[in-house]
Formats: structure tokens, C-alpha cells, sequence
């Protein structure tokens, strides 16, 4: 047992050293990021990124924050029941599925935990039993849209660095390392998207390195091949964007040719030639090179055409089952006007069509709305209209005017929530119900403070669309308070 001076003394001591070892430390709880939460002997908190809620271990501190440290655990005294054996080769190395070494059951019940008490700390709102968080039946391949990076400086483990060993392949196609933008964990086998995903990925990686067609160096921005994107739609269609650095017609087509000729079920062959610093797609001309240049994605009847520089949600099954709740939420009766904010390529808006007398979505994004205009004429739906523009200018007095008055406003905004303007005017013209879906239930809490005054919490509802990470979808429903 340690005395308080000697609490205080190790503690200091480790903030004026940055470094410390803690010994014998149990995890208590899962935190923000995926990390998951300890505390030294005096109380300071400790964020971990390679322990499970229940280890006993001992712990190494790295970055000293001001009211944390960032610590490893490099010693385990005993290991947590809530621990599964994870099923990827990477897991110890990429940073994409932090909690695979969680059992499913658990990873549910700290996502809900995190919402309830981001809604309860942050919002300090008065909650009603929440629903349960509903799980997702497929826990590994579930993703329907991949990028992979190229690259001629693979990322080294410590034992390849040590060896006496020459590495002459240095090539890969996989992740980058966190914290390392230029280099690259070369990945066999991703247990995210379903096959042929992999096949593909591996394919092409061989037959550049056969055919000495140059892999991407981040750094001297050098090389041909940049980046893979798949698509793999729930109606089974398969897209593949290939970016090159720079044209080489001889190269590029011999390994577009001969991809079709290997994969001749893919659906949409196309590729980018993209010489600038980055590699974002949407300011780039995508060609066509074989095939259709969009695939579709299919939900309740309702087909959408997904192109290469489309919005979708990335789990197409549980998609489905978000926006059902999300439908259930708004409790139409077929008379509601319904206004959808940040509505994508008009998912949402369409799914919830049958059930109401008007939809009006609007987004940000050009290019997404086109989207949602040819969607909606291709699924026969005329009681829906979409706008471009930024939410926070569109949504004004003239707006409401035109469109009238909504009885229910869904809301979809980004990570950052939804901009102080939007929920001021939301306030203003007070719907009867609000449903808010939110990837970020910080930002979720924060906006629904402001709304609390005016209106009542009255479901809760925690979706988990991307089983082993730490991130969680929450959906929402507001009543107007009666007065």
C-alpha cells in the first residue's frame, strides 16, 4: 500500500521523467479512440491501446498529456475474460480493428456505454431507458467499399529491422501505419470486405511486382501504381478503382486487361490518373474502363446508383436496419412534411418516402445530390426534392416558405455535428419530432443541450454498424415539448 507522498512522488516523478512503469495495474473500463482506461497508484489516468478491460498488467507511460499520460502495457499479469482470440494475422500491427481482441458481447456494451454517458456528461440530458444497442449478425466482412495504398517502402517489423537478412521486396498494398503517413503495412488478408476483395487486392499487387510496374513512394512522389478502391454492393456487383501517379499506357493496360481476364464478374473497371500530392478522388476525372461506370446497391425494392466517388454507408446490411429505426422514430402517418438534412446521395429521404406526403433533402455536396435526383427518378419516387448547399445557409425563412412548414426533420450530420446556425433555426420553426443520427454521440450530446429546453428525449437507440473498432452509431427521437 502506498502512502499519499509517496503517491504524489511517483507521479511527479513521472511527469518530470515523460516516462514511467506502473506495475501490477489492472484495466477498468474502455475510453474514446478505442483505448481502453487505467489508473496509476495516485489516481492518474492512463489510455491504453493494446489491453483489455479486465488485464492485469504492467505499463510503460509515453506521452505525458495535461490531465493524462498515453502508456503500453508491456507485461501481463493475468488476462481479461472479456478477451477473444483475434482471427487477423495483422491485428498486432494495423490499427483498422483495435478491438478484435474483445468478445462481440462486450464491444456492445461499452459502445452503449459510451453514448449513455456522452449524452448524460456532455448533453446532461434527462434520458429515457435506452433501447438496446441492436448488434450486427455479421461481425467480420461486412464493409462494402475497401481502399488499399501502394507503396515501395513497407512498414518493417522489429524483427525484420534486426535480421542480418537483405530485404530486396519492399512493395506493398495494404494500410498505412498510424502516425505514419509514408509507410504502408502490407496486408494478405483483411477480414473487412467479403471475398473476392482479397483475391483482387493480391492479384494486382503480384502481377505489378511480375511486370515491374512501379509501386508508389510517397516521398520522392515517385513510381505508377497509387491506390486500389472495391466496392462490393449487397446485389452482389463489383467495382474496382485503380489510381495511378502519372499515365503509362503500355503498363496500365496490361494490368486493366489483365484483371478483367482474371475477374471477368467485375462489374465497373476504372482507374485515375492523379499526379497531385494527395490521393482524394474527388476532384479527379475517374475513366472508364470496362464495364458500367456505376454498380447498385438494393434496400426494400429501392435501387441506388453507387459511382466511384459516391457516398454509401460502407455495411450495407446494417444500413438497413439504422435506417428502419430511423423510419420507426419518425412514426410517419403519410401526411408529414419530412425534411432530411445532410442527406447524402438521398437514402434516407427516399427509404422514408412511402410514409410521408413530402420529403426535401438537402446536402452540401453537388455531386451527391445529382446522385440522389437519379435515384430517386430511378425508383419511380416524385414526392421527394433535393438541394445542394451549405445547411447552415440553405435552411433559412425563404426556405421554409417555399417548402413548408416540416412536421419532422430527420438529421444525418457529419463527425462534427450539426453547425450552432442549424439548430438555432431548428428552434425556431420547432417540428413536432426530431430524429437525430449521429456517428458521434460527443458531438450528438452537445447539439441536443441546446434542443433541451424545447424539446423531450423520448428513444434512444445505439447501432453498431462496424463490429471490432470502437465506433457506434446512435439514433435519437425529440418530441416537442407542449406548452
Amino acid at each position: 500500500m502506498l502512502f499519499l507522498c509517496e503517491k504524489w512522488y511517483i507521479c511527479n516523478m513521472a511527469r518530470k521523467n515523460k516516462q514511467f512503469i506502473f506495475e501490477n495495474i489492472e484495466v477498468v473500463d474502455a475510453g474514446a479512440q478505442g483505448k481502453t482506461i487505467a489508473k496509476a497508484p495516485d489516481g492518474c489516468v492512463i489510455f491504453l491501446s493494446n489491453a483489455v478491460p479486465g488485464d492485469i498488467v504492467d505499463i510503460k507511460t509515453g506521452k505525458k498529456r495535461k490531465a493524462y499520460f498515453e502508456g503500453t502495457a508491456i507485461k501481463f499479469h493475468k488476462y481479461s475474460e472479456k478477451r477473444t482470440q483475434p482471427v487477423c494475422q495483422h491485428f498486432e500491427f494495423c490499427g483498422g480493428c483495435k478491438w478484435q481482441d474483445m468478445a462481440y458481447e462486450y464491444q456492445l456494451a461499452y459502445k452503449e456505454k459510451e453514448v449513455i454517458n456522452n449524452l448524460k456528461r456532455i448533453g446532461h440530458l434527462d434520458l429515457p431507458e435506452p433501447t438496446p444497442i441492436l448488434g450486427c449478425e455479421k461481425q467480420y466482412f461486412y464493409r462494402n467499399k475497401m481502399e488499399f495504398s501502394f507503396s515501395n517502402s513497407r512498414w518493417l517489423t522489429l524483427e525484420e529491422i534486426n535480421s542480418t537478412e537483405e530485404i530486396n521486396n519492399r512493395n506493398a498494398c495494404g494500410f498505412h501505419i498510424a502516425g505514419m503517413w509514408d509507410k504502408i503495412l502490407d496486408i494478405e488478408k483483411c477480414h473487412l470486405q467479403e471475398d473476392p476483395s482479397n483475391q483482387i487486392r493480391n492479384f494486382v499487387k503480384e502481377f505489378a511486382i511480375q511486370n515491374e510496374i512501379e509501386f508508389f513512394n510517397p516521398r520522392e512522389q515517385s513510381g505508377l501504381l497509387r491506390t486500389i478502391m472495391i466496392r462490393i454492393s449487397s446485389t452482389g456487383e463489383i467495382m474496382v478503382v485503380i489510381q495511378f501517379l502519372q499515365e503509362s499506357k503500355e503498363k496500365r493496360e496490361a494490368l486493366l486487361n489483365a484483371l478483367i481476364q482474371e475477374f471477368p464478374q467485375i462489374t465497373s473497371l476504372q482507374y485515375v490518373i492523379n499526379p497531385k500530392g494527395n490521393d482524394t478522388l474527388y476532384d479527379q476525372n475517374i475513366i472508364l474502363f470496362s464495364g458500367r461506370d456505376h454498380i447498385f446497391e438494393e434496400m426494400e425494392g429501392l435501387k441506388f446508383k453507387i459511382g466511384a466517388k459516391s457516398f454509401y454507408q460502407t455495411n450495407s446490411a446494417q444500413a438497413y436496419e439504422l435506417y428502419k429505426i430511423t423510419r420507426d422514430f419518425a412514426n410517419l402517418t403519410g401526411n408529414e412534411i419530412v425534411f432530411d438534412f445532410y442527406t447524402g446521395t438521398g437514402t434516407i429521404a427516399q427509404f422514408v418516402a412511402k410514409n410521408a406526403k413530402k420529403v426535401i433533402g438537402v446536402e452540401s455536396v453537388p455531386e451527391a445530390i445529382a446522385d440522389a435526383k437519379e435515384n430517386a427518378k430511378l425508383n419511380n419516387i416524385d414526392n421527394v426534392e433535393f438541394f445542394a448547399g451549405d445547411m447552415k445557409d440553405v435552411f433559412n425563412d425563404h426556405f421554409i416558405k417555399t417548402h413548408g412548414q416540416p412536421d419532422v426533420i430527420i438529421t444525418d450530420p457529419p463527425r462534427d455535428g450539426m453547425h450552432k446556425n442549424v439548430v438555432e433555426k431548428l428552434l425556431k420553426i420547432s417540428p413536432k419530432r426530431i430524429v437525430y443520427v449521429s456517428c458521434n454521440s460527443a458531438t450528438q450530446a452537445r447539439d441536443l443541450s441546446l434542443m433541451k429546453e424545447q424539446y423531450n428525449i423520448i428513444k434512444t437507440q445505439a447501432v453498431d454498424m462496424f463490429p471490432q473498432t470502437h465506433h457506434v452509431e446512435n439514433v435519437v427521437l425529440l418530441e416537442l415539448k407542449i406548452k
